[in-house]
């Protein structure tokens, strides 16, 4: 006969054995939680230590001026790493606008061409690991972790680097340490001092050239034009927009200085629109002898005059690729707040136009795709920004400004903006915190069916972009 205490360890035991896997299950989720806690906390103290140092991007235009932009430090950061941007090629562009597309095209061709390709661009939208893509795909919170230990002291020996340049260094050593075989480099600002250029390309490409950051570019189109046409090495090819006589006169004696031949767009090589929907656009490229039609999702017509240069630049580098390795790369590329319409009905546009120039653009592509429509504009901006530009560029289309503020030090007040609008006779109401924002331009828009645009800034849009996501998530919008 069994004891009563005999039987209840039994019992136990058994009870035990029975829910064990469960039991497993459970403890391993909860590792995984643990891990994935930590993994976590240890990326916002990389973050952290990141933002540390000086980032001229959080500055006033009153300071940036005043930076000590040179090269001498991402050298000396380089030297100590090992030179690790000299493991792949590389193409560099430059510009003002179309710099960020132009990058995007170039590495979704170049990955359809089987090659493992880098991305660095900047700022990101969402998450500060986009700003260093592997194959379309932000490297990890761990791989970010990583490298933040592993650049830690070679950066404690140089003096005064900044946040952009030791992000644009951790970019060098992830695409050495990870396999890439052809890397595309996005100018952060200007050209001839910006961290990136202490590499020797494949290609230099520049966009389409305007008046932004004037503070540190300069305020005439051949001052900027001069300072972009830094990334222009001796010898290596160049591939530019098309551009205004001041400044395109200023790329070409510039390359010429460098014995480096130049192509440029829209004469040397020709391009034209052949078909153009919401679902995407069509284009041929006459490059004598040949002409190759290509097909991008990206929509309005400064994205015909992108791909055209894109696939130019892709052909100038010599990096192995064919006309089909681009016509699929082209087809499936990917790049956010680019026109990107978030819902049709009524629609609701993310954009990333911040200048009278690309906010020019921005008009004309609403036009083409939503004739007739007004706009009810989310609007914010940076202090350095001709905001009475861009007013007068979209003036005709606004059925009322939603003026907000980005959680971000160089943004204007809404009272400021909102004085700028009146005396450009812009109706508007001042909404914060972002959220609130969107919500309100929802509200109206569902009265009258008019577009909801988020534009101005990029700061503006990505928190327009989480806010959508979250609102969506939580209501399954359509």
């Amino acid at each position: 006969m069994v004891s009563a205490s005999r039987s209840t360890t039994i019992l136990f035991m058994d009870f035990i054995f029975l829910f064990s896997p469960i039991y497993e299950f459970t403890n391993w989720v909860l590792r995984l939680t643990i891990l994935d806690m930590d993994t976590e906390n240890q990326y916002n103290q990389a973050l952290d230590y990141l933002y540390s140092f000086v980032d001229y991007s959080l500055k006033h235009s009153s300071e940036l001026a005043k930076a000590d932009f040179n090269l001498d430090r991402m050298f000396a950061l380089m030297s100590l790493l090992g030179e690790p941007q000299t493991k792949y090629p590389i193409i560099h562009v430059a510009g003002t606008k179309g710099k960020g597309s132009v990058s995007a095209l170039c590495a979704s061709a170049l990955q359809a061409a089987g090659h493992t390709v880098g991305l660095y661009t900047s700022p990101h939208l969402l998450d500060y690991t986009e700003r260093i893509q592997i194959n379309g795909k932000p490297i990890s919170h761990e791989r970010l972790i990583e490298l933040v230990e592993e650049i830690k002291p070679h950066v404690a020996k140089i003096p005064k680097l900044t946040t952009f340049e030791i992000t644009t260094a951790l970019g060098f050593m992830a695409f050495a340490k990870y396999g890439v075989n052809a890397a595309v480099l996005e100018v952060g600002l200007g050209g001839r001092l910006d961290a990136t250029n202490v590499v020797t390309p494949k290609v230099s490409v520049i966009t389409s050239l305007s008046y932004d950051h004037m503070a540190v570019l300069g305020n005439t189109l051949a001052l900027i034009a001069g300072e972009k046409a830094g990334i222009i090495k001796q010898g290596v090819p160049v591939v530019s927009s098309p551009q205004k006589d001041e400044a395109l006169e200023v790329l070409i004696r510039v390359a010429k200085s460098k014995n480096s031949d130049i192509t440029l767009i829209g004469k040397d090589v020709t391009f034209e629109l052949m078909e153009s929907s919401l679902t995407g656009q069509t284009l041929a490229v006459h490059r004598p002898p040949s002409t190759v039609k290509l097909q991008i999702p990206l929509l309005g017509s400064h994205q015909i005059e992108n791909a055209a240069t894109a696939y130019v630049a892709l052909k100038a580098s010599g990096i192995p690729i064919t006309d089909e390795d681009i016509q699929k790369g082209f087809s499936q590329v990917q790049w956010r707040a680019r026109f990107e319409v978030a819902r049709l009905n009524p629609p609701l546009i993310f954009d990333s136009a911040h200048n009278q120039d690309s906010f020019e653009k921005l008009s004309e592509t609403l036009d083409t795709y939503f004739p007739g429509k007004s706009v009810y504009l989310i609007f914010g901006a940076s202090e350095d920004k001709n905001i009475p530009g861009m007013f007068a560029a979209m003036k005709a289309k606004i059925k009322k400004l939603i003026v907000t503020r980005a959680d971000h030090p160089r943004a204007l007040s809404v009272d400021h903006i909102q004085g700028l609008a009146e005396q450009a006779g812009v109706e508007s109401d001042a909404v914060v915190p972002v959220k609130e924002a969107l919500r309100h331009a929802l509200d109206l828009s569902m009265k009258d069916g008019s577009i909801v645009l988020s534009a101005g800034s990029m700061f503006v849009t990505a928190e327009v972009m989480r806010e959508w996501k979250s609102l969506h998530d939580s209501t399954n919008l359509e």
